[in-house]
C-alpha cells in the first residue's frame, strides 16, 4: 500500500474537489464519488483496489456509527421509537424475506438460505447517502429524525440476518431454537456491553486529569473498544457502538468541558467526513475486482438480476411506509401514538424512497468466504457480490438523484414546528438573557459595583432584550459584524508581523476568540 501512497493522496484531494462540486451543483456527494471511482477504475495503469471487509467493518464502521449516535437526538429517537424500531428490525426482516423468495424462484442456483444471505446484505439503507441528500432540501424534523434513528439500528439487524443466513448457507442446517437464543444474546449482549464500556469511559473522563486532547483521543478509543469487545463475545458490535454512543452523548455535559466538546465535535466531523468520502470512492474503484469474479457468467444477465432485486427493495420499502401509516391510524384508537393525526400520503412515499444502499452492504458481501469448510467454492458468492454492487449503484443514482425532485414535488406536511426557526431562536435567546439577568440581580446584585466586568455583562443581557427584536434583517447585520471581525483579524495579523518580540500564542488566542464570535453569528443566523 505504501508504494501507491501518491495515488491514495491524489484520491483524498479528488474527494475534496468532488464534494465541493457536489455542494455547488446541489447533488449528493456519494453519487459523484461512486461515479468518479467507476471512471478512475477504467483508466489504464491505475493501481488495483481490493477492499478488505475486515478493514471496512473494523476501521470504518465503528467511528461512523459512533459519530452518528452522538449526532442523534435521544428525545426524537424515543418519540418516534415505534416506527424507527419497526423499520430497523421488522421492515429489514421482511425486506430480506422478500429478496430471499424472489432469488429462490427467479435466480438459478439460489436456495432460500442463499436468498436470505443476499437479502440480509442489501436490506439496510445507508445513512450517509440519505443524510447527504436531505441537507439540500427542506424536510420535516420528524422525517429526518425517523431516518436518522432507523439508520443507527438497521445495520445491526441486517448483519444479524446475514450471520444466521451465512451459517445456513454454509452448513445446510438451521436450528431455530439455537438461532433464537443467539439472536437474543446478540441484541441484549450488544446493548449491555455498549452501556458497560461507555460507563467505564465516562468514569475515566471524570476521574482522571484529562484535557481536550486526551478527551478527543479517548473518544476515538471508545467505539473500537465497544465494537471489538462485543464481537469477541459474539454479540452485536453495531448495537454496542450505537448504545454506548447514545449514552455518552446524552451525558456529555457531565464529563466533558466546553473546550473539549467544541474541539471533539470539530475533529469528529472532519474525520468522518473523510471516512465517508473514501468509502464511496472505494465502492466505485472496486468494480473491476467485482466484475472479474463473475467468470463465465453473462454480465448482462447478472445486471438484470441486480435491477430486479433493486425493484423488489424499492417496492417493499414503499409498501412498508404505507403499512406503517395504516398501522398508526389503527393503533391510535387503542394506544397513545406520537402523532394521532395522519401524516399525509407524502411522508410514507418519501420514507420509502430514501432507501439508498452503501458501505455496509458492500462490506457484508465481500466478507463472504471464498470456500466452504470442505474446500469447495462458496455457492453463488460472485453473483451475490455483483448484485450487491448493482443495487448500491442503482439506488444511489436512481433514488439519490430523484429524491430532491420528489421532495419538492410532493413536500411532506410539517406540523411539529409552526413557528420559523428564527422566531424560535430569538425566543430562546431572550429567555436565556432573562434567566441570566434574574440570576445576577437575585444572587450577585451586591457584587455588580465591585466587578465592572459583571456590570458590563448585565448591560449586555439587558441590551439584548431591548434590541433582539430590532434586528429584523439579520443577514445584513451579520454581514456588517463579520466585516468588523475581519478588520480585527487583519489588525492582529499585521501586529504579529510588525512586532517580532510579540508572543504569537497570544495573537493566536485572540484570533480563535474572533473565530468563536463568527461561529456564534453563523449559529444564530
Amino acid at each position: 500500500m505504501l508504494k501507491d501512497f501518491e495515488f491514495y493522496l491524489f484520491l483524498v484531494f479528488l474527494i475534496t474537489m468532488l464534494i465541493m462540486l457536489a455542494n455547488k451543483i446541489k447533488v449528493a456527494y456519494p453519487v459523484l464519488l461512486v461515479l468518479a471511482g467507476l471512471v478512475i477504475s477504467f483508466i489504464p495503469g491505475v493501481p488495483s483496489i481490493k477492499i478488505e471487509p475486515e478493514l471496512l467493518f473494523i476501521i470504518f464502521l465503528p467511528p461512523l456509527l459512533y459519530e452518528a449516535a452522538w449526532s442523534t437526538s435521544w428525545k426524537e429517537l424515543w418519540r418516534w421509537r415505534r416506527i424507527i424500531f419497526s423499520f430497523a428490525f421488522v421492515v429489514v426482516f421482511f425486506t430480506a424475506l422478500s429478496v430471499a423468495v424472489f432469488a429462490n424462484y427467479f435466480i438459478p442456483g439460489f436456495s432460500l438460505a442463499l436468498g436470505f444471505l443476499l437479502g440480509g446484505i442489501v436490506s439496510p439503507p445507508d445513512a450517509v447517502s440519505a443524510g447527504a441528500i436531505l441537507k439540500f432540501v427542506k424536510v420535516p424534523k420528524r422525517l429526518a429524525s425517523i431516518l436518522e434513528g432507523e439508520s443507527l439500528l438497521n445495520d445491526a439487524s441486517s448483519l444479524i440476518i446475514f450471520r444466521f443466513a451465512m451459517i445456513a448457507a454454509a452448513t445446510g442446517q438451521f436450528v431455530w431454537h439455537e438461532a433464537a437464543g443467539s439472536f437474543v444474546w446478540m441484541c441484549l449482549g450488544g446493548l449491555g456491553i455498549g452501556l458497560g464500556i461507555a460507563y467505564v469511559f465516562l468514569k475515566i473522563h471524570k476521574m482522571l486529569p484529562t484535557d481536550s486532547n486526551i478527551d478527543i483521543l479517548l473518544t476515538f478509543i471508545a467505539p473500537f473498544s465497544m465494537y471489538l469487545s462485543a464481537e469477541q463475545l459474539h454479540a452485536s458490535g453495531v448495537l454496542a457502538v450505537v448504545t454506548g454512543g447514545l449514552f455518552l452523548s446524552y451525558r456529555s455535559h457531565d464529563f466533558l468541558s466546553s473546550a473539549s466538546r467544541i474541539r471533539t465535535v470539530t475533529v469528529w466531523e472532519s474525520f468522518c467526513f473523510l471516512l465517508n468520502g473514501i468509502v464511496f470512492m472505494l465502492i466505485g474503484l472496486d468494480l473491476p475486482e467485482i466484475v472479474s469474479g463473475l467468470g463465465d457468467t453473462d454480465i448482462y444477465t447478472a445486471i438484470g438480476y441486480g435491477i430486479a432485486v433493486t425493484l423488489v427493495l424499492i417496492i417493499v420499502r414503499i409498501l412498508a411506509g404505507y403499512g406503517a401509516l395504516i398501522t398508526t391510524l389503527i393503533m391510535r384508537n387503542f394506544i397513545t401514538v406520537a402523532d394521532p393525526q395522519s401524516p399525509g400520503w407524502q411522508t410514507p412515499l418519501i420514507i420509502g424512497w430514501t432507501g439508498m444502499r452503501g458501505v455496509v452492504s458492500l462490506a457484508a458481501a465481500l466478507s463472504i468466504p471464498l470456500t466452504l469448510d470442505d474446500g469447495s467454492p462458496f455457492p453463488q458468492r460472485n453473483m451475490i457480490l455483483f448484485i450487491t454492487f448493482i443495487v448500491i449503484l442503482l439506488t444511489l443514482l436512481l433514488q439519490g438523484l430523484t429524491l430532491p425532485f420528489l421532495l419538492r414535488k410532493f413536500p411532506p406536511v410539517d406540523r411539529d414546528f409552526i413557528r420559523s426557526v428564527k422566531e424560535i431562536d430569538y425566543d430562546i435567546q431572550n429567555n436565556l438573557a432573562k434567566v441570566a439577568i434574574d440570576k445576577i440581580q437575585s444572587e450577585y446584585a451586591h457584587k455588580i459595583e465591585s466587578f465592572p466586568a459583571l456590570k458590563d455583562q448585565l448591560q449586555q443581557y439587558e441590551n439584548q432584550l431591548s434590541s433582539s427584536e430590532i434586528i429584523l434583517n439579520y443577514e445584513e447585520y451579520r454581514r456588517i459584524y463579520i466585516d468588523i471581525l475581519d478588520t480585527q483579524r487583519s489588525w492582529l495579523i499585521n501586529k504579529n508581523r510588525e512586532e517580532l518580540l510579540l508572543d504569537e500564542n497570544i495573537i493566536r488566542k485572540h484570533l480563535r476568540l474572533l473565530d468563536l464570535q463568527e461561529e456564534r453569528l453563523n449559529m444564530k443566523g
